[in-house]
């Protein structure tokens, strides 16, 4: 059997460094600030310009000035856990922050985020041997809790420890078989990481952008799409692309029929659906022909549960598109890209808006 070829990445060991650092800091749902922080010393050379809104989404920006506005955007946060209750006897008691998956939480290393800084905790679960197997009982937001080593509340109180402290997994990146970007919350700083990388590359290849051109780096997509909701009527751009992630459904447990035919390691995936407007949709998949990017096609029903959605449907209507990054184990600590499906995004991204013209007509129905 023929070896296959192997192509030159396109990242470089300074891209990488700053994927792992990227990826292991915490960027909870509304605590994002340290996460942007990275993001932006990265982004920073590749631009002009940048500002934060009041919420904290990040834009960086070339041409600033420019009237016509092109979005490429991710988000940034990540889900978590909120100290809710405290026992008397020291235990800890949680409220979701996003979609935190209550069945993976048992025996799970945890921060907690204080204003004295990091308290270590775990999440806590009786042994094997004095359960009773006839009357199992699942994990649940009812029973699951976390135990910091302390043997009252007034213990927890001490460390800094009070209602409303976010709470974040341990879990950091790996890489698996030389294949696999793995760790907690690629959903979505893997899209932050893509378009940062995309201004790097307009940069060092001297591409000349034509427009004005916002790399924005999205808060609190994970409880309904605020920051993209927020930062639309501050840039009012002329067309957005969004890039997130999406179900690979090789995977054991995953139903192809509700969830599609997705895998990593075939290329990004374009969505249809009412939010994407096919005129830029139709020039996403002209880019990537041209240039011999693979693909793969997604239908997306009333929503598609990105921030595409958020800027569709915004300021009278904003032309958008998806791009997505098909992941393994969404909303859990080991999420898994393939990084030739990475590449392939950044590369789809910089094809497109190089197809973009300054005062494109994306208008669906023309005169």
């Amino acid at each position: 059997m023929a070896k296959k070829k192997e192509t030159k990445s396109i990242l470089t060991k300074n891209s990488h460094e700053f994927l792992r650092n990227y990826l292991n800091n915490a960027s909870p749902t509304g605590f994002e600030s340290e996460g942007q922080k990275i993001w932006l010393e990265y982004i920073k050379p590749y631009t002009d310009d940048y500002f934060f809104d009041n919420y904290g989404t990040a834009v960086a920006v070339i041409n600033p000035k420019a009237e016509f506005r092109v979005v490429i955007e991710a988000h940034a946060d990540e889900i978590s856990w909120f100290v809710h209750y405290i026992t008397s006897d020291g235990f800890i008691y949680l409220r979701r922050n996003g979609g935190s998956d209550h069945m993976i939480a048992p025996s799970k290393r945890v921060n907690i985020h204080t204003e004295k800084g990091i308290v270590k905790a775990v999440f806590g679960w009786p042994a094997i041997h004095v359960r009773d197997a006839a009357k199992e009982e699942p994990p649940s937001l009812r029973n699951i809790f976390l135990d910091c080593g302390c043997n009252t509340k007034k213990e927890v109180e001490a460390l800094g420890v009070h209602v409303g402290c976010v709470i974040t997994y341990e879990d950091e990146f790996m890489v698996l078989n030389n294949r696999y970007y793995v760790g907690r919350a690629l959903d979505n700083r893997v899209g932050g990481f893509m378009i940062a990388e995309v201004a790097r590359i307009i940069k060092e290849s001297k591409t000349k952008i034509p427009f004005g051109l916002y790399f924005v780096n999205s808060v609190q997509e994970e409880v309904g799409l605020r920051g993209a909701e927020m930062i639309t009527q501050t840039i009012k751009p002329n067309v957005a692309i969004i890039t997130d992630v999406c179900h690979d459904t090789q995977s054991p447990m995953m139903n192809k029929i509700s969830s599609g035919d997705l895998a990593c390691g075939k290329g990004p995936v374009l969505t249809y659906g009412p939010a994407v407007q096919n005129n830029l949709l139709k020039l996403i998949i002209d880019a990537a022909n041209k240039s011999k990017i693979p693909f793969q096609r997604a239908a997306a029903s009333r929503a598609t549960g990105t921030d595409t959605d958020a800027f569709a449907y915004s300021m009278g209507g904003v032309p958008s598109a998806l791009i997505s990054l098909p992941l393994r184990y969404m909303h859990t600590t080991v999420e898994s890209v393939h990084k030739e499906d990475v590449e392939n995004v950044i590369k789809l991204i910089f094809e497109s808006l190089k197809s973009v013209k300054n005062n494109h007509d994306f208008k669906y129905i023309k005169k």
